[in-house]
């Protein structure tokens, strides 16, 4: 739908509110929505992976939700924000049986441990956003940032998930998976 009237540089809120394309609240709906097509693009590299690929999904939902947040304005509920209760539980369930870090982790290793990187940096992006925001006075703020910090932690994780055995996996400074150095 093409509705024109942002052509003079201001968007609306749901609560009837017209603001600048660059006011905070914009620019976060915009990263929201980036992150969400990353994480689309994320989908796409893990689609043969059930297990995978419906996590991805839902933390796609909770993003979206995440934008309806701030797109309600003054009318928004902290009720339709994502549970942080249960990405926790994901995280701590999946760091579980990870092997612990010995080194620092590069991005890349196979696409979609890439692809789960990038989501990761983008979602650290809207977070830091959501923090500015929040700095603005906006109502609920400081649980969509708090997920969005999780939810970049979570990616980590699930990066890390992607090449349990860490055959793929791209270690600082050329370590190897045991954690010693390589020459």
């Amino acid at each position: 739908m093409v509705t024109r009237s942002g052509d003079r540089g201001e968007t609306g809120l749901a609560d009837g509110q017209r603001l600048a394309k660059p006011h905070i609240s914009i620019e976060l709906l915009g990263e929201l929505d980036e992150l969400n097509a990353r994480l689309g693009s994320l989908a796409v590299a893990v689609a043969d992976e059930t297990e995978w690929l419906a996590f991805v999904r839902e933390q796609q939902q909770a993003v979206f939700d995440l934008g309806g947040f701030v797109a309600m304005g003054a009318m928004a509920e902290t009720g339709q924000l994502p549970e942080l209760d249960r990405l926790d539980a994901w995280i701590e369930a999946a760091n579980h049986d990870l092997p612990p870090l010995r080194e620092f982790i590069l991005p890349g290793g196979t696409e979609a441990m890439a692809r789960a990187h990038l989501a990761r940096t983008g979602t650290r992006r809207a977070e830091r956003l959501a923090w500015a925001w929040c700095k603005e006075g906006e109502g609920g703020c400081a649980q969509l940032a708090t997920y969005l910090n999780r939810l970049s932690d979570a990616w980590f994780v699930f990066a890390r998930l992607l090449d349990r055995d860490g055959e793929h996996t791209v270690y600082w400074r050329g370590a190897s998976p045991d954690g010693d150095a390589v020459d």
